[in-house]
């Protein structure tokens, strides 16, 4: 069976695009399908089309929803490397991007003036992003010239504006009821803040990790050294954020960690590693940087003690990619926070399937996937 996608690049990372009638109903044949076309388990995924890093084995699955409200559903897959497993627990702001621009390419939504605005629902999540995408005369430039940190090369621009994003994964923008919290790992009594908006997230100061906070180059090294204890708190944060019942039953991609320090120079408001998928993340997830936020807006945070600040309109976040902002407006009597991405398709194709993954599933996705 051969299944047809789009390979898109949104924001710092990469991600495979299908179609398919009703996502969120299918999801037990896309864990079996997801891993196998990506090429899992193997840390080279050399027989799929994964990217063997955890920015690059990624996957969304989009549909049109019967919903006037909502121009485009999507599903964010996070499809693991060593293992054969799809982590459904989040969404990635960063591929989010694409799904505006693949909606306009492929005439699911007609550009409408300088900026196409593109209303979109991740069914991980529940969250509605407001996309918008630059249409200048009331089409896509003929060449992307949009720049952004943490790319080489120019993409189209991006706009997604996070809807009320508080809670739409535990219910409550502060899971525990409180600001700050204390966790217990490798015998450290571990100051946090975990916060739910675009994703679950628990934020730790760099200072107790023993980061040099007025040398931002030198963290990753260090924080390479920790990742064991890091996941213990992640862990545990999950359970505390009533995600879990237990520290084993975490999901590798949420709760998203944080690491947070005073900034160096006027160019930034806070200095920012996160992990992903266990290992330091290049850039910063864009759901993590929503997150970041609020958490920046919110008295009593790690991270409003660092920026002291509760409405200022844009965040500036130091990230290994460079400095990433966000922003907050009120729209039609609801929060936007939200951030500009650039996005681009770099092939379309088609994948083959193995005949070995079986008939079973390869007959259900027939009749799914267009």
């Amino acid at each position: 069976m051969n299944i047809e996608a789009e390979w898109m690049r949104g924001g710092t990372s990469k991600c495979w695009v299908f179609e398919t009638q009703h996502p969120q109903h299918s999801r037990t044949n896309w864990d079996e399908l997801l891993p196998r076309l990506f090429g899992s388990p193997d840390s080279r995924q050399i027989d799929g089309v994964g990217g063997a890093t955890s920015t690059t084995s990624k996957a969304m699955i989009l549909s049109r929803p019967e919903d006037d409200a909502v121009d485009v559903e999507f599903t964010f897959a996070q499809v693991g490397i060593e293992e054969a497993a799809v982590d459904w627990g989040s969404n990635c702001g960063n591929c989010s991007a694409v799904v505006g621009l693949y909606a306009i390419e492929k005439g699911w939504v007609i550009p409408d003036g300088d900026s196409t605005r593109i209303v979109t629902r991740n069914t991980n999540t529940g969250q509605i992003i407001i996309q918008r995408v630059d249409t200048p005369a009331g089409a896509l430039p003929i060449v992307p010239d949009a720049q952004m940190p943490g790319v080489v090369f120019p993409g189209y621009k991006v706009g997604l504006g996070f809807q009320d994003p508080a809670g739409k994964t535990t219910g409550h923008l502060l899971p525990t009821g409180a600001p700050a919290d204390v966790i217990a790992a490798g015998g450290t009594r571990w100051n946090v803040s975990m916060i739910d908006a675009g994703a679950p997230v628990v934020i730790v100061r760099a200072e107790q990790l023993g980061l040099d906070t007025a040398r931002y180059d030198t963290w990753k090294p260090g924080v390479e050294l920790q990742l064991e204890t890091l996941d213990v708190i992640r862990r545990e944060a999950a359970v505390r954020m009533g995600m879990v019942t237990t520290p084993g039953e975490a999901a590798r991609a949420v709760p998203k960690l944080a690491i947070v320090g005073p900034p160096t120079g006027p160019e930034c408001d806070v200095n920012v590693m996160m992990l992903s998928m266990g290992r330091p993340h290049p850039a910063l997830a864009i759901t993590g940087s929503i997150a970041l936020t609020l958490a920046a807006r919110t008295p009593g945070t790690i991270l409003n003690a660092i920026t002291g600040s509760t409405s200022e309109a844009v965040l500036k976040l130091r990230t290994p990619a460079g400095v990433i902002e966000t922003w907050s407006e009120e729209h039609e009597g609801t929060l936007l926070v939200g951030v500009d991405r650039t996005a681009r398709t770099i092939a379309t194709s088609i994948i083959h399937l193995p005949e070995t993954l079986g008939n079973a599933v390869e007959a259900s996705l027939a009749t799914a996937t267009r």
